[in-house]
């Protein structure tokens, strides 16, 4: 088999650059060593920033049918309501941003949808086809699979997991330690005798110790389950462990348990890989970067990921960038996985509160060489490597404008310089959000340049990112 980009998994990360590389004619072939999606809830709140890529993809109405706000915790002792417990400082939207608290969606059913949408765009998924090893060579990979078949691709990804087989294959390191050394049970459930109008929390009390939290899950009937148990605690993942674990935490009984869905055990752990690309491959998501559940970071992390990875792939292999802009991957994304981790380690130690911290709304890459900031005074708050932000400029919504794999010019009252017909370009007054003067956002809402009223884009530039010509991938 053969193809432009293979895909090692098909967890949200490696369905969101299938999907992002479909839209641009890029044929990419994900494969997943399961036999089916994965089934379970874990990752199941979905940041303002990820909404807003969801948006992008032609996704974010499904996801808003599928899910639901976070609810109010409540506080239990004893079989008595102690209280209300505020688990997130609430964030309200606004024109700049539209998606306000995070939203809550099953893992499995966000990975249903990201699947509809690449079939529907025409890309494909191999079930049950487990990659084991990778060959590199001067214009390829060749990739080889446990049931003897040879996957050839110009580039790979590894979106496999936090034990990815391509990372191991490729000799990457992982930096990392254990955040804490209690194991925790996750599970879905269903559950009798139970509201669903709040975040059910039971605190530690008695000596098997540990914290149950209850959380009815939006759009379904389940209840997600999370136990933890004391340093050394061999977790007991079968249904009659999770029914043990629930009841012996809760004024619950066992029987209130009619079913178990999924479960899993885990220890929370953060680590980094050591590099982001080696030669053609590139990891992603858990393969990069592995984050205590606190704060729900991961998969947006991973989906991120895979938003920057995929322009830029279709930008060489499409769009005639020389192949040197695919070391901005690494370049951009492995500060912002770096700085996630510390993050999340915060959230999980009670340091840092959920909020604004954790929406992944202001992060950016204003030290990248990709960003250009021309001005020298600029009278406005964006400036080049900052998320560009929603407003109205001269009646067009600019996150319709930057819907779709282009590149678009915001212009508030300065006229637009020359530029390939590919770039979309709004015109308007001065907006607040923006002051005035020339806006190149990218393709994964970024300002990559900013330049004063009257400037021109670098023809060095636009040849870089792909809307000039000349690069060979």
């Amino acid at each position: 088999m053969e193809t432009d980009v293979l895909i090692v998994g098909a967890g949200p990360t490696g369905l969101t650059l299938g999907i992002d590389l479909a839209r641009r004619g890029v044929a990419a072939l994900v494969v997943e060593r399961a036999g089916a999606l994965f089934p379970g809830s874990r990752g199941k709140g979905l940041q303002p920033r990820t909404r807003e890529v969801f948006d992008d993809l032609g996704v974010i109405d499904a996801i808003h049918a599928a899910g639901g706000g976070y609810p109010v915790g409540m506080v239990w002792r004893d079989g008595e309501r102690l209280g209300e417990h505020r688990m997130f400082d609430p964030l309200e939207p606004d024109e700049s941003s539209p998606y306000g608290s995070p939203w809550m969606v099953p893992q499995w059913r966000t990975q249903e949808i990201l699947y509809a949408r690449l079939t529907e765009l025409g890309g494909r998924v191999l079930f049950g086809r487990e990659v084991t090893g990778l060959d590199q060579g001067g214009s390829g990979v060749r990739a080889r699979c446990t049931d003897g078949t040879e996957i050839s691709a110009r580039y790979a990804v590894a979106a496999d997991g936090g034990r990815s087989a391509v990372r191991r294959a490729l000799g990457v390191p992982m930096t990392g330690r254990d955040v804490d050394p209690e194991p925790n049970l996750v599970a879905d459930v269903r559950i009798t005798g139970l509201d669903r109008d709040h975040w059910h929390l039971f605190p530690p009390d008695g000596e098997d110790g540990g914290l149950l939290a209850l959380c009815p899950l939006a759009g379904t009937e389940d209840f997600q389950a999370v136990a933890r148990f004391p340093a050394g605690t061999e977790v007991d993942v079968s249904p009659d462990g999770v029914r043990k674990a629930v009841a012996a935490r809760s004024h619950l009984a066992a029987e209130d348990i009619t079913e178990v869905r999924w479960a899993s055990a885990f220890r929370p752990r953060e680590a980094l890989a050591d590099r982001f690309r080696v030669g053609r491959v590139f990891l992603a998501g858990d393969a990069a970067h592995v984050h205590s559940p606190a704060g729900g970071q991961g998969l947006n992390t991973g989906v991120q990921d895979a938003y920057n990875l995929g322009w830029k792939l279709g930008a060489v292999l499409r769009g005639g960038a020389d192949a040197a802009l695919l070391d901005t991957y690494e370049e951009e994304r492995r500060p912002v996985a770096a700085d996630v981790l510390g993050l999340t380690g915060g959230v999980h130690r009670g340091e840092v509160r959920r909020g604004e911290a954790t929406a992944q709304l202001k992060l950016g890459y204003p030290e990248s060489s990709l960003s250009r900031e021309t001005r020298t005074a600029p009278d406005g708050p964006v400036r080049a490597g900052d998320r560009a932000p929603d407003a109205t400029v001269g009646g067009t919504r600019l996150f319709d404008a930057f819907r779709g794999p282009h590149w678009t010019l915001v212009a508030p009252t300065a006229e637009p310089p020359a530029l390939p017909p590919a770039v979309r370009v709004v015109r308007g007054p001065a907006h607040p959000a923006y002051g005035t003067g020339l806006f190149l956002v990218r393709p994964d809402g970024y300002v990559g340049w900013a330049g004063a009223p009257g400037a021109a884009v670098p023809a060095e530039y636009l040849s870089r990112v792909g809307l000039g010509g000349g690069g060979v991938g």
